[in-house]
């Protein structure tokens, strides 16, 4: 078995159990906080996302792309300054977002030391991204799958102590949660740091070569750039999206208080359960990057297309029966959260979206690798674009409601699909058919 299917094995396996836990902590989270405080949790989630995203700056993706690319003499001298660039990164972000997070109007109905919560945070995810994007690039995937199975076991343990020790009210409930979901990131902080001392003091030891800050800088932005602002656009569009539905709805005649409970209902449950699976297409994407980034600069585009031959022939084999397991059974799974037909309705509908997103997930690996996060990008706009618009025009319509919104999801990952499809073909010499291209250069 080559390297890259053992990696992506052991990080499925990992997340595996991860997912298991996320299913159970959102069972927690449903139950503790109600359909009201679910829905005030999963409409301001998209929005920390946002904050986190740019205290990442994509570090990871950058950092593991430079370091599969270059001869390893040049890592030492590439870590140096990296964790300058991060230190200077963090020392301005942080004091803008505690001018600026005060102000956002999306905190106000929660509890207020939840902006102090989130601008605590910044720093521990900006430095836990140097490790990670090390330990990617260095093909350490279990450091990656043990990192991400802490987190979910801390989040849970938090999760269960508090709830049962301790009563809250709803918007206490809710802050509660995003206590747990930072106290579980220190603990992964403190442990990739650990890891990364030890991996750091043995790379000291190696022979190394100097790399100019500036190389490193242009190599680092060259990535992190397009593909933060690409990342930050899908974290915006996350962020609008429950406003968007829940403003289609009112319009709809929906009063607000369900509109907010129908949106939890999908966010909460439905997605919840749809994307269970999808731990298997980021275990792709952790891996494609580097190994894409790697092949592509040896110009080995045989290997490229085979890799890709292989990926859409796995995501096959486990995304059609996810996607009809929950259609057949959906009602039995969403009463695992709520009692609800709504719920179950809306997990039925949603199995195009559910599909296409996990052969999504690896293409944007692709693009990356390629170099063609501008590409992405492009994909990105045109596709929200369009879902955004159906979801608004068909979620506002009184006959349609919340099955006009799933038709514009559906849509928009039809098209963002398709269009990742034929650029990825196209720039590794592949037909539509996934046969190589007889006149490719």
């Amino acid at each position: 078995m080559s390297k890259f299917f053992k990696g992506v094995i052991l990080l499925a396996l990992a997340a595996f159990a991860s997912e298991c836990i996320e299913f159970v902590v959102n069972m927690v989270l449903a139950r503790e906080l109600g359909e009201r405080g679910l829905g005030m949790y999963m409409s301001i989630l998209p929005t920390i996302f946002l904050i986190v995203l740019l205290a990442s700056f994509e570090l990871p993706i950058s950092i593991s792309k430079f370091i599969a690319e270059k001869d390893k003499r040049y890592h030492l001298s590439m870590l140096h300054h990296v964790i300058k660039l991060t230190i200077i990164f963090t020392a301005v972000l942080v004091p803008a977002a505690a001018v600026i997070i005060p102000f956002v109007s999306v905190f106000d109905e929660y509890h207020p030391l939840l902006r102090w919560v989130v601008i605590g945070f910044i720093p521990i995810v900006s430095f836990s991204s140097i490790a990670r994007g090390f330990f990617m690039g260095k093909h350490q995937m279990g450091k990656i799958a043990a990192s991400n199975f802490l987190r979910k076991s801390v989040q849970l343990l938090l999760l269960v102590v508090l709830y049962q020790a301790f009563q809250f009210d709803v918007n206490t409930a809710v802050f509660i949660a995003f206590c747990t979901f930072v106290g579980s990131e220190i603990v992964v902080f403190l442990y990739l740091l650990n890891m990364f001392i030890i991996q750091y003091q043995r790379i000291k030891k190696e022979p190394s070569s100097f790399i100019s800050g500036k190389s490193v800088r242009q190599n680092l932005l060259s990535v992190s750039v397009p593909t933060t602002a690409l990342r930050v656009f899908h974290a915006l569009t996350h962020a609008v999206q429950p406003f968007l539905i829940k403003g289609a709805l009112l319009k709809a005649g929906v009063p607000g208080e369900i509109a907010t409970e129908h949106f939890g209902m999908l966010a909460g449950v439905a997605m919840t359960i749809g994307f269970f699976p999808s731990f298997i297409a980021h275990s792709f994407l952790i891996m494609l990057i580097p190994t894409v980034s790697k092949e592509y600069a040896d110009k080995n585009l045989d290997e490229l297309r085979r890799l890709l031959q292989q990926v859409f022939f796995v995501t096959f084999l486990y995304g059609i029966p996810s996607v009809g397991f929950f259609y057949f059974f959906a009602r039995p799974l969403t009463d695992v959260f709520f009692h609800s037909t709504d719920a179950a309705v809306y997990l039925q509908m949603l199995w195009p979206f559910f599909l296409l997103h996990f052969f999504i997930i690896p293409m944007q690996a692709y693009l990356i690798g390629l170099g063609l996060m501008k590409d992405a990008a492009y994909h990105s706009v045109w596709s929200t674009v369009v879902s955004f618009t159906v979801m608004f025009l068909l979620g506002s319509m009184h006959s349609l409601q919340m099955d006009g919104i799933i038709m514009g999801m559906n849509a928009g990952a039809v098209l963002l699909a398709m269009m990742h499809y034929v650029t990825v073909c196209r720039k590794i010499g592949l037909t539509l058919y996934l046969s190589p291209a007889k006149q490719f250069n």
